[in-house]
């Protein structure tokens, strides 16, 4: 009888402890789930600043032989397709004019290819007037040709800068030195030009150089391959203006070209086909290594740089966001304070 009575008390007190042991690890993992803060997924970084490089006489076959380092960087880091659809006539002037408006050349009329004063500028808003009614944001554009002046349409959230064939000294290096001088008076805290307070939010720079060597040289010469290094310079030229900076980690980048390797952007080809061109996205934001699936035409352009800044459009143009190319759902981005 003892011998039961001191099992059991043995036992007893076995229990004892260790529901005492099991009480307090319980209660002190408690206490520290409760200690411990909420877990919330990082917010995606809001793009600031979009380029748009918009070359000419370029394609896929344009990247062999490691001519083009830095653009192969933004494609590898980036969204691409090689057959986005341009437009007909498929010439300089008429298919800047429907990248910049959303529309196709049977709806902002611009068929010609050269300045022609008497025109006029185009009627239909352009993307540039749409950022700056959805958002408040600035654009500036820097052109290499004077064909172009066609669309320069005065307005005071647009700064342009412009030069070409005209002009003998009008090189890529040219229009890199334009845009370092932009820069360097936008941050001088005067602004730049008659409107631009700061850095522009959207920034376009045409880099026809390929193009025009290969339609004079051949697109097999050394001369184009050379144009080609000499435009992939000018791209890695203005990245370095940007993170000089400090404006990388806020910076989405578009690349596409007015007309494919092997077309000449200053006249019209013979066939009838409607022409296929590049279309890259790389930066914050933009799915990298990725392979674009849906159809891109060159008209998706404006949209895309809409929704990478995180503004909505409510017009009928014929621009649609590319959403594919993007890492996360679109957040609306708060307006610029115009005070």
């Amino acid at each position: 009888m003892k011998l039961a009575l001191s099992l059991h008390r043995g036992w007893s007190t076995r229990l004892l402890i260790a529901s005492w042991f099991s009480l307090c690890f319980l209660f002190q993992s408690g206490a520290a789930v409760a200690a411990a803060p909420a877990i919330t997924p990082t917010a995606p970084v809001q793009t600031e600043h979009v380029i748009l490089f918009v070359l000419e006489g370029f394609g896929q076959d344009s990247l062999k032989g490691g001519t083009m380092p830095a653009l192969s960087r933004l494609i590898k880091d980036g969204s691409v397709t090689w057959s986005a659809t341009a437009v007909k006539p498929a010439l300089r002037l008429p298919t800047m004019a429907s990248l910049i408006t959303g529309m196709p050349v049977e709806k902002h009329g611009i068929t010609w290819n050269t300045f022609e004063f008497s025109r006029g500028y185009p009627r239909a808003p352009s993307m540039f007037d749409y950022l700056d009614l959805s958002g408040g944001r600035d654009s500036a554009i820097f052109l290499m040709d004077e064909s172009l002046y066609q669309l320069a349409r005065p307005e005071p959230y647009t700064d342009y800068q412009m030069c070409g064939p005209l002009k003998s000294e009008c090189s890529t290096d040219r229009i890199v030195s334009y845009i370092r001088q932009y820069f360097k008076k936008a941050t001088s805290g005067h602004g730049y030009g008659h409107a631009i307070p700061a850095l522009p939010h959207f920034l376009v720079v045409h880099l026809p150089e390929a193009g025009r060597v290969g339609a004079s040289k051949g697109w097999a010469s050394k001369e184009y391959r050379d144009a080609l290094r000499m435009v992939d310079k000018g791209i890695h030229s203005v990245l370095d203006i940007y993170q000089e900076h400090g404006l990388t980690k806020r910076t989405t980048l578009f690349v596409t070209s007015l007309s494919a390797e092997g077309r000449d952007a200053g006249q019209e080809q013979a066939d009838a086909a409607v022409p296929m061109v590049p279309w890259i996205a790389s930066g914050v934001g933009i799915k990298q290594g990725h392979a674009i699936h849906q159809p891109v035409s060159i008209l998706d352009t404006g949209a895309t740089v809409m929704r990478t800044l995180g503004l909505q459009t409510h017009t009928e143009w014929e621009s649609h966001a590319v959403e594919e190319i993007f890492q996360a759902a679109f957040v609306v981005a708060p307006r610029v304070s115009l005070e």
